[in-house]
This record gives structure tokens, sequence and C-alpha cells, in this order.
């Protein structure tokens, strides 16, 4: 499947800290991966997580949220309990298979591939689909019994550009088969940071490293990349500096974005052409 056709003007994307951004396509409002409790210690199976920085914005500062995707909700740097409190006042979350059981009404699970059709304000529809992704090395077999179950997305709509959001990805061969059916894309929304833990796959990485960050890029033919993922907790081992490294050795510097930061609304390019749409 070929990637949608893309608009000169790309869509304002407000990112808030670890995995969590916010941006409107079709006229519906999505946020991803809900982050908002304070810096501290975060309890998990066999340690804990450390977050180190508090998020650019609160809950209430958002407005509306039409559709949280939720890469996965079995770890606090993907779903913490203010995340968990939003989630009661958003009518669609998506996630994985295991999640949408989990979390009950409102939220939807969706397997490799599978698509949910939404309703846009004044008519027509936006497609989420279902892509795979993998939370730690190797086969997925192999990894989810450790990490979980995991999906990213892909965003598509007669006239809007395609957005891929990877959720806690570690797998170019799964970018790969992304890059098959939707490719190229016009933004990736892409996790990195590198996380690394020495309980898991012998510290190797559970999610895409900077240079991996710039290859999917590639593979996907991005326009934009808008990093997430990468701060704000300190198993994460690479940050911005080494994303801009890592892009400007790939020769895509000028695809890195790293969003509007903070609890203002975005403004500039594509804000007033999006809330049109």
């Amino acid at each position: 499947m070929a990637g949608a056709s893309m608009p000169t003007e790309q869509i304002p994307v407000r990112v808030f800290g670890g995995p969590t951004a916010l941006f409107t396509y079709g006229g519906l409002r999505f946020l991803t991966d809900p982050t908002f409790d304070s810096p501290g210690e975060y309890h998990v199976p066999g340690g804990q997580l450390t977050k180190t920085a508090a998020p650019s914005a609160a809950p209430d500062d958002l407005g509306r949220i039409d559709v949280v995707l939720l890469s996965h909700d079995e770890h606090p740097d993907n779903l913490d309990e203010s995340g968990r409190a939003l989630l009661a006042d958003v009518p669609l979350t998506l996630t994985t298979p295991s999640g949408g059981k989990r979390l009950g009404a409102g939220a939807r699970g969706l397997a490799d591939w599978e698509s949910a059709e939404l309703d846009r304000p004044g008519g027509g529809t936006v497609t989420v689909t279902g892509v795979p992704a993998v939370h730690g090395p190797g086969p997925r077999e192999d990894v989810e019994p450790v990490t979980g179950q995991v999906v990213g997305f892909v965003l598509t709509g007669d006239g809007l550009p395609t957005v891929y959001v990877s959720g806690d990805n570690a797998s170019l061969d799964a970018v790969k088969e992304i890059a098959a059916r939707f490719g190229p894309v016009d933004t990736a929304i892409l996790f990195a940071g590198a996380p690394r833990f020495t309980v898991l796959f012998d510290n190797a990485l559970i999610v895409l490293d900077s240079a991996q960050a710039a290859a999917a890029a590639r593979i996907l033919g991005a326009r934009r990349v808008v990093p997430v993922h990468y701060d704000s907790w300190e198993h994460f081992t690479e940050g911005r500096d080494a994303l801009v490294a890592a892009f400007t050795g790939a020769g895509l510097l000028d695809r890195l974005d790293f969003g509007d930061r903070g609890p203002a609304e975005p403004s500039g390019r594509a804000a007033a052409d999006e809330g049109t749409r």
C-alpha cells in the first residue's frame, strides 16, 4: 500500500517529555503514551525506573483529546497514574490486543495491520492501522514474554499526510515491513533513547538508539522525524545530542524536528491549515 499524498504543510507536534506527544490530524486530536507524573522512583517487576524531569504540561493544559495512541500499558514510562486517569476522559484509546482487554471500556486493541476507522469532524474518516513493534532484540516470540506486547500506529486519510508512531520498537525489520506497506511517510514520531537494562536481554537495546532512528527515517522515506522517548528518564542512554549527531552523520539532519515544547498551543506551519481539514 502506497503512502498518502504529502501536502506541503506539515502537522504541528507538541512534545511534553518522555514518549508523550500531541498532534491534530484530520480535525482529531491524538495523544501518544500519556505520562504526566512527577519525577521520582517508579517500581517495576525486578527493579525500579527513575523519572528525572517533570513534563512540560499537565493534563489540564491539553484541551480536548479525541484518541490516545498507547503503545503499551504495562510500563510506567509509557502509561503512568496521571495518564491512566486521563484515559477515563478520552473517548477512545487504541493499544495492544492484551492492553485493550486490561483497560476495559473506551479501549480497543489493534492486532498487526488491523485498522480503526474514525469519523472526522465535517465528514470523511481517518484510518489508524496497528503495525508491528518489538520491545527488545530478536524474534518477537522471544521478546514479548519478557517485555510484553507493543503496537505502533500508522495514520492515513484522504488528502492527509501519512503519519507513523513507532511505539517502543527496537526492530528495523518491523520498520521495513511498515515502509513496504505505507512508505514513504510524511511524519515519523519515533521512540528512541537507546534504553538498556542489565537484567534484560544482556543489556541489549529495547528501543531504537539514535543511529537506528536515523536508519528508520531512511527506510521509511520520512520527510520529517519527531523523536520522543529520549528524555526525562534515567534509563534512556542517548538524548538530543546523540540524535543530532546520528542524523547529521546520516545526512538527514534537515528531517529532524524536535517539535513544539510547552503548554501553549503550537503555532506556525500548518496550524491554521490543519484546523480546517
